[in-house]
């Protein structure tokens, strides 16, 4: 995918906004952090990417509810249930941190999400991910803990990427 690459001008770009909002704006000087964030924007232009993930009869995912009740169906060892954490914790993330305003209407009453707390979530599916150390993950591993422990900070963070893209003059 285009995102997995470097020299990709969206991907640049989001490389550089956060780097620039993390180390210098709130002093977060943890390169592998930043840019597993900066990925994750990457990832989240899209919107198939946001809703990818599927239930078992193939019907969208469009609430954590659903999410969690398709993770807990799952054995709880193995690369799915593990991709199913870490997403979960994705998308509260960018949902939380790049547009909160969108939680009113996705926690609303009239859905299944309404009782999740979504940082709360966040924090315990990333945990969960991060407990997979071994290959192909042990890199990654420290780095979803580290948002599981930093939850709050990193959505904060995102938050102000997105003052930042907002404000920048466009080209």
């Amino acid at each position: 995918m285009w995102y997995y690459n470097a020299d990709h001008p969206l991907r640049r770009y989001f490389s550089g906004v956060t780097e620039q909002t993390f180390m210098t704006d709130l002093g977060v000087a943890d390169p592998p952090l930043i840019d597993y964030l900066s990925m994750l924007l990457s990832r989240f232009v899209h919107f198939d990417t946001i809703y990818k993930m599927r239930s078992g009869t193939g019907r969208r995912l469009e609430e954590v509810a659903d999410m969690l009740m398709e993770v807990e169906a799952m054995p709880p060892e193995g690369r799915t249930n593990r991709e199913m954490h870490r997403h979960i914790g994705d998308f509260t993330l960018f949902w939380t941190g790049v547009y909160p305003e969108a939680l009113k209407r996705m926690r609303s009453g009239m859905h299944k999400d309404h009782f999740i707390d979504y940082c709360e979530q966040g924090k315990r599916s990333y945990y969960i991910a991060s407990t997979f150390e071994d290959e192909p993950y042990r890199e990654e591993s420290p780095v979803l803990r580290r948002i599981a422990e930093r939850f709050e900070l990193c959505a904060f963070g995102l938050s102000k990427v997105r003052e930042e893209w907002e404000h920048r003059p466009r080209p």
